[in-house]
């Protein structure tokens, strides 16, 4: 089930502006360039920046995701009809053969159930064409960020336009094993209204991350280092033979 900061109809509008700053799409861009590919599912799509993008340039996009009020923002936005948007996971999806599946952000740690991991890397190997690549990106676990996610690091007010000033940070609640869970705070200036958010990530090292891929039926071409976070995200290039 996805977190209420994307599914609560509140908070799932504050979502762009809240993370204003999408500079980690834009080596995303570069690598769908890279593969030629013409046609991509983007698999938890959110409020669907990155599809828009994609669409934008002339590319036959497919945006997925389980959280329908993000989905209904995504489909809203200007362009939103050059994208097929699909509320679901990727267990849910129609036939498709595309050229490259992409799972930006924090899309790949949020399926936190090893059982749902692997059907989601199936899957994900059915959408493909042959030949075609999955591209997604993972925290580097032994950096241990969530040591950060802290109400004194992450306090911030934003102001949000039609809504007013609204107020957030982070706690973090749980660290067991892979699995980090932590809670996001917002507090409407309008009304008082406090509504928060938990989420849980999966921190997967890399030796899993491969053997699940393999498992999965696909090659890995190539673990390379976030541009936009050198250090401290690995993105994963993996193909469907």
């Amino acid at each position: 089930m996805a977190d209420e900061c994307f599914t609560h109809p509140r908070l799932a509008p504050l979502y762009d502006a809240l993370d204003a700053d999408r500079s980690d799409l834009i080596p995303y861009l570069a690598l769908v360039d890279e593969l030629g590919a013409r046609s991509v599912l983007d698999l938890g799509c959110g409020t669907g920046v990155f599809a828009l993008l994609l669409a934008e340039r002339g590319i036959e996009v497919t945006g997925a995701d389980p959280a329908a009020a993000s989905v209904e923002v995504a489909a809203a936005k200007p362009g939103g009809d050059a994208v097929r948007w699909i509320t679901g996971d990727a267990t849910t999806l129609p036939p498709l053969r595309v050229d490259v599946v992409t799972m930006t952000a924090n899309a790949a740690q949020s399926i936190t159930d090893p059982a749902d991991w692997r059907a989601t890397l199936r899957a994900v190997h059915d959408a493909l064409r042959p030949g075609g690549h999955l591209v997604f990106e993972t925290r580097d676990p032994s950096l241990r960020a969530w040591e950060t996610w802290t109400r004194e690091a992450s306090h911030r007010v934003d102001e949000v336009p039609d809504v007013g000033p609204v107020e957030t940070w982070v706690d973090l609640l749980d660290v067991d094993g892979p699995l980090v869970t932590f809670r996001w705070h917002y507090v409407f200036a309008s009304d008082g209204e406090h509504l928060t958010s938990d989420s849980t990530l999966r921190f997967r090292d890399r030796a899993e991350i491969t053997a699940d891929l393999r498992t999965a039926g696909f090659d890995l071409r190539e673990v390379r280092d976030a541009p936009d976070r050198p250090g401290r995200e690995l993105v994963f290039l993996a193909r469907r033979p």
